[in-house]
């Protein structure tokens, strides 16, 4: 089961779930995710339960109805800045929304929960850059204390009640069917400014880094959590290991759509509350541990979101 499996990540999970030949329930709210993303999974089988996290009964209803092996919890409110000026809302689906996923998981017998959770808003400003596991957490969002909150009861889960919960502690993540128009996702915006001719806008002095990871590695990762047997640790980071920061990003988008970069200099607006100014996450564990390959190379990413960009702008 893959809650939020109608949206950008969540989706291309489904599909490979469904490829691989699996039974698939998804569980969204459309809020954000589009039953459009899950045409190919639902010509597979895959089904879809139109259900707010936030709904308990239903939640649990779907779930222990379903009794999944797995469950894959990434439905979540996922805007930095909504956390930051209504964090009652970002808690009401990021905090009680997972427990309730939690709940119903334990009440059906799943055998794992692989639960998404985020590298940089959770680590916030740090002198370790790649960032490991082992780093101090120092939330600086909203969003990010809520992550970390989840986190903590995941831990809980497995001691009082033995539920086995995962967390992959994502970098940023971008590639097709991230949605162009929207605030998060600030690779698919730039593609679509460079498509359509448009200034692209950084918000600060751009010298911010991330760790751009991409969403198929994002499913090979959450393919090897589930499948792992007996990990050593109980959250993994997924990322490149790799620091970009973003005028040079917006130079690659540029030169990925062959386009002179100077003529995609970027417009600056002031910089935004709870933003971390580097992270770029440390992935040895990971890869030691889950068997997380090589990661895909940015250009390539960039050219894959490229594509998909042109096909819906």
């Amino acid at each position: 089961m893959v809650t939020g499996g109608a949206g950008f990540i969540g989706s291309n999970l489904v599909d490979g779930l469904a490829a691989r030949g699996d039974e698939v329930l998804v569980l969204d709210d459309l809020s954000h995710g589009s039953e459009a993303n899950l045409y190919a999974a639902r010509e597979r089988g895959a089904r879809l339960a139109k259900v707010d996290i936030r709904d308990a009964e239903a939640v649990h209803g779907e779930i222990t109805a379903f009794a999944p092996e797995v469950v894959f919890h990434m439905a979540a409110q996922i805007d930095v800045r909504t956390s930051m000026v209504e964090p009652a809302r970002d808690a009401a689906t990021n905090v009680l929304g997972s427990l309730n996923v939690f709940t119903a998981a334990l009440a059906a017998g799943a055998r794992r929960v692989v639960n998404t959770s985020t590298g940089g808003a959770i680590y916030g400003e740090t002198t370790q850059v790649p960032t490991p596991e082992t780093a101090a957490t120092r939330p600086l969002s909203a969003y990010g204390l809520g992550k970390r909150t989840v986190e903590e009861y995941g831990a809980w889960f497995g001691q009082a009640h033995g539920l086995d919960v995962l967390t992959l502690r994502y970098g940023n993540v971008y590639g097709p069917r991230q949605d162009p128009k929207g605030d998060a996702g600030v690779i698919a915006i730039f593609c679509d400014r460079v498509l359509t001719g448009r200034t692209p806008t950084v918000f600060g002095d751009g010298r911010q880094t991330r760790d751009y990871v991409f969403v198929g590695d994002i499913v090979g990762a959450n393919l090897l959590a589930a499948d792992a047997v007996d990990p050593a640790h109980a959250v993994y980071n997924v990322g490149t290991g790799t620091e970009v920061d973003i005028l040079a990003l917006i130079e690659a988008v540029a030169r990925a759509a062959d386009v002179d970069p100077a003529a995609f200099a970027p417009a600056h607006e002031p910089s935004r509350a709870g933003e971390v100014l580097r992270s770029c996450l440390d992935v040895t564990l990971a890869r030691a541990e889950l068997g997380l390959p090589e990661p895909t190379p940015l250009t390539d990413g960039l050219r894959a979101t490229l594509d998909w960009v042109r096909t819906v702008s």
